[in-house]
């Protein structure tokens, strides 16, 4: 519900406000450049899906195998205790809480063509536990077919948390970023390594605490404690690591171990599927057959949320929205440097791409080295793209309704940006 009232916000805000410049500024270039940008983002949308095809196609047949040669199911019991904390309605030692671990390994090491796929894996068996339940309540009578049919395409508590995991965008490795810095020219591309990485912590745990106040999950625990402790000082271990690099080292250090590792799963999937006498190509056309179908599921809810946000854009109404903050920031008295990063952040809920453009105009307008540039860097690494991942991540199993998962991921993504900021001024300001 809450997502149909922001996409229709999209549309109205960008109508009313094309109207005024056109009757008031005479700006007569205002709705053509809205009506291209609906053909534009609906073009996009089918590239993305048609780009995620053979991504997904790879990556759902590598899980296949996992799942066929047992390791998923290892992983699943290895975190047992800390996820029956954080998804207390998952059945213990579900292999959802491995493709759930292999997603957001995929997302701390910033390889986001590996954990979309799987993500979606992991959403779609969430699916499957609610759907067996919904089963099970139906035959016992406790439900009605109407009842089935709505729980059925409303986002439990498990999913919810597990896609505030994904928008809040915790990332240990922001490589993409630092390639993009070096490239404008940044004396010091690997200077927003450590804002970035102490940014998206916050973000994240802001989101598993958010979350688990809605969803009245009790994570003052020992399990809970002790794990997040140990998060804090495996963050603590890199920064100091990285810390000791120089540039050119830590870029190659970090790409490195990113693709070492995505090899190593590979590899170590591969001979799971083998010592379990798994034919493993059978697996792999198996699994790769779903991410196929799963590619062309998304289409219709990436072509509503990216024209959605296209229309915005167009009609100007996120440029008015950015002027407005800088007038209530300056008519407070406070320091308004930040505001000119801020069209990144807000951008970056939306539109990955379109905050990566915000992020290179910044560098490119202000300089690389500039505050603004910098902090624009913090903000496309200290969250993620949270109605691009509501769009594909719910679409992709026919959730409409979305509950807390719209306020949660948001919160999330402001606890991001007030990190971001504040980080930003204690680094460079």
């Amino acid at each position: 519900m809450v997502l149909n009232w922001i996409w229709v916000a999209f549309f109205i805000v960008a109508f009313v406000i094309a109207l005024v410049k056109l009757v008031f500024w005479g700006d007569f270039e205002v709705f053509p450049a809205m009506m291209d940008s609906t053909f534009a983002s609906s073009k996009t949308a089918f590239e993305i899906s048609l780009g995620l095809t053979g991504v997904l196609s790879l990556w759902l047949g590598i899980m296949k195998i996992g799942e066929k040669g047992g390791v998923v199911n290892v992983l699943a019991r290895l975190l047992s205790p800390i996820f029956t904390k954080l998804f207390p309605d998952i059945p213990k030692g579900h292999p959802v809480t491995g493709s759930i671990f292999m997603n957001i390994a995929a997302n701390m090491l910033g390889l986001d063509n590996a954990a979309t796929p799987l993500g979606l894996k992991a959403m779609e068996q969430l699916k499957e536990i609610e759907d067996g339940r919904l089963k099970t309540e139906k035959e016992q009578g406790r439900i009605s077919d109407s009842q089935m049919k709505e729980m059925s395409v409303t986002a439990t508590n498990p999913m919810i948390m597990f896609l505030v995991l994904n928008t809040s965008g915790l990332t240990l490795i922001p490589i993409s970023i630092m390639v993009y810095r070096a490239q404008m020219g940044a004396a010091q591309p690997t200077d927003i390594f450590i804002p970035i990485l102490l940014a998206t912590f916050f973000s994240t745990l802001a989101g598993i605490v958010i979350t688990s106040f809605y969803q009245k999950i009790n994570l003052l625990n020992r399990t809970i404690l002790l794990t997040l402790g140990g998060a804090a000082l495996v963050v603590a271990s890199v920064i100091w690591g990285f810390g000791q690099m120089d540039s050119i080292l830590m870029n190659k250090v970090s790409t490195s171990t990113a693709n070492i590792m995505l090899m190593v799963i590979i590899i170590a999937f591969i001979l799971a599927g083998v010592r379990k006498k798994v034919n493993v190509y059978d697996a792999f056309i198996e699994g790769a057959k779903e991410g196929f179908t799963t590619a062309v599921r998304i289409i219709p809810y990436l072509v509503a949320i990216l024209v959605g946000i296209g229309v915005f854009r167009a009609s100007g109404a996120m440029d008015m929205l950015i002027d407005g903050i800088r007038w209530c920031v300056e008519a407070c008295g406070a320091n308004s440097d930040f505001v000119g990063a801020l069209p990144t952040a807000l951008m970056k809920p939306l539109s990955g791409s379109g905050a990566r453009g915000m992020m290179v105009d910044a560098m490119t307008t202000y300089g690389a080295d500039s505050f603004i540039g910098r902090l624009s860097c913090i903000f496309q690494g200290s969250t993620d793209t949270t109605f691009y991942i509501l769009a594909v991540y719910f679409g992709s199993v026919g959730i409409v309704k979305t509950r807390h998962a719209v306020a949660c991921g948001l919160l999330a993504d402001l606890a991001g940006i007030i990190a971001a900021i504040a980080i930003a001024y204690l680094f460079f300001g």
